[in-house]
């Protein structure tokens, strides 16, 4: 961050909500005059957004703030999540689209993007001071054959992060581990040596469910990664290889064989579901999980049953130090159709307003809502008001639409508990460590059509070997089925792809 973004968040940021006034004049924020009235009129902008929770009524104070700010005039149309993507769908093939919509990176929204139906404003960015100051990363992982349609909803690159009993470790002499050496040894110590000492061999060290090696987060990447490996996918001298195919995958692999072997993980890991090993770590069941979500959570939960359980947190770390499997880092985007924003000039208005909803105070008003309301200031932190007033009236803006107020030098942030920080902290500083995942944004006619039927192969392997269904020998000899079933092919046409976005 600039010292002069530095300067800014600590001159405006404490200014976190707008006092609304019904007749013109100067607008202000808190108690600062940030905004003067211009003889400009407010520009429409319509926003089709899922909606979370209750759908917030028209025209309502934090709608009334936005407005102010940015100088716009806006209309939501809110459509529940379990309908979205459909009901979007339907508006693109109609081509009755508002000014600005939410779209999920699968690919009917990827070929709508592709036929030109929407702005590209990649080459624009420069231009706004908030969207051209955050990582390219997360531009990255929404581009389309290297172009930008569209601003994210930004989320944690990197949250891998490490959540364990600190009682526990203390109590044994443990540290955090940074190898799979490490690992092993504190998974041993923690499932062998009775650490809630009750006489009963009852604990494991870590446990697993049944999607453990899908997704983003998947716990062989996360090892892998953090051993020296690749994220899902490696291009090197030319070549496009899949993380299953490198050493350092396979030493994951055989890791978590040993792990079986010795009944130092949970032998159902590939059956159960995580809500069941969830309350195995909330009854103290369990020690240390690799955890995109909140310690303070486990916390709370496991003190019901164990008083005098200590949750801690700590950076997810390698022999080389911090090496952090990047994800997505969105929930979605916003982009503009060019069926309602005919001009480049109305485009670069839609623009300005998301950039402008990163400004210190509409960042703040996103994330906690308008003072007096919401939250109170408390001294060298702000005090949250009233829960359900939060849930109901400002998290539906606040998950959909951009801010990144923890970029921006909050003088105030908002209680909460020192393992909730510590964790948020882990989080953020974890963006500089992450490893891309080279094949993210990529196009594939063999992955549309054959996917999920090779990513099932290699799932269902991995497995396999864990458990000692098959031995290496059977583990090559399923790599070799998985590249003769469309591997290969997809391992081309990634290679191309690349190749094609990079000469641009």
């Amino acid at each position: 961050m600039n010292k002069q973004k530095v300067a800014l968040g600590m001159s405006t940021v404490l200014l976190a909500s707008v006092m609304l006034s019904a007749c013109g004049g100067d607008k202000e924020v808190g108690n600062t005059e940030v905004v003067k009235e211009t003889d400009s009129k407010p520009f429409p902008i319509s926003i089709v957004i899922n909606q979370v929770g209750e759908t917030p009524a028209n025209d309502n104070d934090m709608e009334k703030a936005m407005e102010q700010y940015t100088n716009t005039d806006l209309q939501f149309q809110w459509i529940p999540q379990s309908a979205y993507d459909e009901k979007v769908n339907v508006m693109i093939a109609s081509g009755e689209l508002p000014k600005l919509i939410k779209l999920s990176y699968n690919p009917t929204a990827i070929g709508s993007l592709k036929e030109n139906l929407f702005w590209e404003i990649g080459p624009f960015l420069k231009d706004y001071k908030n969207l051209s100051a955050q990582n390219p990363v997360f531009f990255d992982n929404i581009s389309v054959e290297g172009k930008i349609y569209g601003v994210p909803l930004f989320r944690d690159l990197g949250r891998s992060v490490v959540h364990y009993r600190k009682d526990w470790f203390d109590a044994a002499g443990l540290k955090v581990p940074k190898s799979l050496d490490d690992w092993y040894n504190v998974i041993k110590a923690m499932t062998l040596g009775d650490p809630d000492k009750n006489g009963k061999n009852d604990t494991y060290g870590f446990m697993m469910e049944k999607k453990y090696n899908l997704n983003a987060d998947s716990t062989l990447t996360r090892f892998s990664v953090m051993n020296g490996g690749p994220n899902k996918w490696m291009y090197e001298n030319g070549s496009f290889t899949p993380e299953f195919m490198t050493a350092s995958f396979f030493d994951t692999l055989k890791f978590f064989k040993r792990l079986y072997d010795e009944k130092l993980i949970n032998q159902d890991f590939a059956v159960v579901d995580v809500s069941e090993i969830d309350k195995a770590y909330e009854t103290g069941r369990a020690a240390i999980r690799i955890s995109g979500g909140n310690a303070q959570s486990w916390q709370d939960k496991i003190v019901k049953v164990v008083p005098n359980a200590v949750i801690d947190n700590a950076s997810f770390e390698g022999p080389n130090g911090k090496r952090i499997p990047g994800e997505s880092g969105n929930n979605g985007f916003l982009a503009i159709p060019k069926s309602s924003v005919k001009t480049e000039a109305e485009m670069k208005k839609v623009l300005a307003f998301m950039d402008k909803l990163m400004d210190p105070p509409m960042a703040t008003l996103l994330v906690k809502g308008i003072e007096g309301r919401h939250w109170q200031d408390g001294g060298d932190v702000t005090l949250p008001l009233n829960r359900d007033a939060d849930a109901k009236e400002v998290k539906p803006y606040r998950d959909n639409l951009p801010q990144r107020n923890e970029w921006y030098n909050i003088a105030k942030p908002m209680k909460q508990p020192d393992l909730f920080r510590k964790n948020q902290q882990i989080g953020r500083d974890n963006e500089k460590f992450v490893v891309p995942n080279p094949a993210l944004t990529l196009t594939s006619a063999t992955y549309l059509e054959k996917g999920k039927e090779l990513e099932q192969i290699m799932t269902d392997a991995e497995t396999k070997f864990i458990m000692g269904k098959i031995d290496e020998a059977g583990w090559k000899a399923e790599i070799e089925k998985w590249k003769k079933a469309g591997g290969e092919k997809l391992i081309t046409e990634y290679k191309e792809a690349y190749e094609k976005i990079k000469k641009k």
